[in-house]
Formats: C-alpha cells, sequence, structure tokens
C-alpha cells in the first residue's frame, strides 16, 4: 500500500464505510437533522455484528439532489454528537 499517500478527506484517517445520504433539499433537514440520521445510521451498521464494521471507520455524508449545492463535512462517531453550530 501506499502508506505515505495522502488523501483528500476531511477526517484525520482514512475510513469505511462511507455512507452516502443524498436527499431531496428541505428546510427541516438541517445540521440537527443531519447528526441525528449520522447517528442512527452508525449505530445501525455496527449493531449487525455479520458486518464486522466498528463505529470508529463509519463515515456518514450527506448531499443534496441540487447542482451547485455545498455539501457539509461528513460525520463520525466522534463528532456526530458534538453541538450544531450557531446558524447552521
Amino acid at each position: 500500500g501506499d502508506k505515505g499517500q495522502k488523501h483528500s478527506w476531511p477526517h484525520k484517517k482514512f475510513s469505511m464505510p462511507v455512507i452516502q445520504v443524498t436527499w431531496l433539499p428541505k428546510a427541516c433537514r438541517n445540521a440537527a437533522t443531519r447528526k441525528l440520521v449520522a447517528d442512527a445510521i452508525i449505530k445501525a451498521v455496527v449493531g449487525v455484528k455479520q458486518a464486522e464494521v466498528t463505529k470508529d471507520k463509519v463515515v456518514v455524508r450527506f448531499g443534496e439532489a441540487v447542482d451547485g449545492f455545498p455539501l457539509p463535512a461528513g460525520h463520525t462517531h466522534e463528532n456526530v454528537n458534538d453541538p450544531v453550530p450557531e446558524g447552521k
């Protein structure tokens, strides 16, 4: 492998699986809602013992089906419970 390779990834370490949630835009799908959904997805994936996935390896990313919409950073078990920044 390429241990010295740098990835353009928002997290300190390369994590798998990456779960992408793409949905239509709605006002209720804000940062707080994304965190709740990410937390539920992480718990669901880790809860399947046969998958052999630990919470430190799961990343949940969100996107909206709109051209040019800036995608927010992904969520991990480390930040899903952090407070939502004001105005987000």
